[in-house]
């Protein structure tokens, strides 16, 4: 356990790590380092990005086209030395092309399974509202029940598996909304943002240092070591004071006035779990109320759906998780 002191306004301050905590610190700092190299000016995200994966959580990322969001994940992949496959969504995309399908074979006289591209570390799932709501469907059980049934038979993935999905605005033609039970599978939604002036500046000269389209980085990792440091969050303490501020934060959405749906309890169970990978990424085996604060619009805004009256007036699910932050009186720890 990290041994910590208290320092004149009581809060905690870290005097040493544990092994593990300062394993999955030390490693998530070298991954945003390499990650870097391809994407520019875009730390805070490329954290959420690692909350995610040491979650063990599906991650999805809404934004405009051309902002990096496949090749973000693309470059964890290869950075974290996982199987990468990607899918782009279509009109005209099969379930079957998801998951795989059984094909006869001659030589051995009977039916085979043929292995979709679902079957991997990290799955990207691109434009996936460009897919109709049938296909989208397909990926319910395998982010779930990390398996994946095909006529009655059932396949498992191996770990560790991760959906990153990304999609545009629903405004943009030829989009449909993800239903609601496919959202609440996320455990963060993500917006990448446009870079500042002087990071477009920086994107345009390294592409011309390095003459090719292409970003070179060194893989840091292998699955296996992800999966322990996955396993490694669950050291990670949360006080019980803690713990009934993450619950007074869902509950609050659910009685919300602008809030049709608020969160469910997988939305609790969300924030538990980012917090304490959040807590880990910054070196500490425990969880704060900043922890939770930091996290909590990530990790739930996704999940509500807002009363109609509210979308008129232009009101964002993240902005009602903020207020919602500022009205909650956080523990003292």
């Amino acid at each position: 356990m990290t041994e910590t002191t208290k320092d004149a306004d009581g809060g905690h301050i870290k005097a040493s790590e544990s092994q593990a905590v300062r394993e999955i610190r030390v490693l998530t700092e070298s991954l945003r380092t390499e990650v870097s190299k391809a994407i520019i000016g875009k730390n805070n995200v490329l954290e959420q990005v690692e909350v995610g994966l040491l979650s063990s959580g599906h991650i999805l990322l809404e934004d405009y086209p051309g902002l990096a969001k496949t090749l973000m994940a693309n470059t964890f992949a290869r950075v974290l030395g996982c199987d990468f496959r990607r899918i782009q969504f279509t009109p005209d995309l099969l379930p079957s092309d998801i998951t795989g399908t059984y094909i006869y074979s001659e030589s051995k006289e009977e039916f085979t399974f043929s292995k979709g591209p679902i079957f991997t570390n990290i799955l990207l799932a691109d434009e996936i509202n460009r897919a109709p709501p049938k296909t989208q469907a397909a990926l319910l059980e395998a982010m779930q029940e990390k398996q994946v049934t095909v006529e009655g038979n059932t396949h498992l993935l191996e770990p560790p598996f991760m959906v990153i999905a990304t999609q545009n605005p629903i405004e943009y033609e030829g989009t449909y909304p993800l239903p609601e039970a496919q959202i609440d599978r996320f455990m963060m939604k993500l917006r990448v943002g446009y870079p500042s002036k002087s990071e477009e500046e920086e994107i345009i000269t390294r592409r011309g240092e390095r003459k090719k389209d292409a970003v070179d980085v060194s893989c840091l990792t292998d699955p296996a070591t992800l999966v322990r440091l996955q396993k490694s969050t669950e050291e990670v303490k949360v006080e019980r004071s803690v713990r009934r501020y993450m619950v007074d934060i869902v509950h609050k959405t659910r009685g919300h006035p602008r809030v049709e749906v608020g969160a469910s309890p997988r939305g609790t169970e969300a924030l538990f779990k980012l917090s304490r990978s959040l807590a880990a990424i910054r070196g500490r085996d425990f969880v704060t109320p900043d922890d939770v604060k930091e996290i909590a619009v990530q990790g739930l805004a996704h999940r509500l759906i807002l009363r109609p009256e509210a979308k008129i007036k232009g009101i964002t699910e993240e902005k009602i998780i903020e207020v919602i932050l500022s009205e909650t009186e956080a523990p003292v720890i």
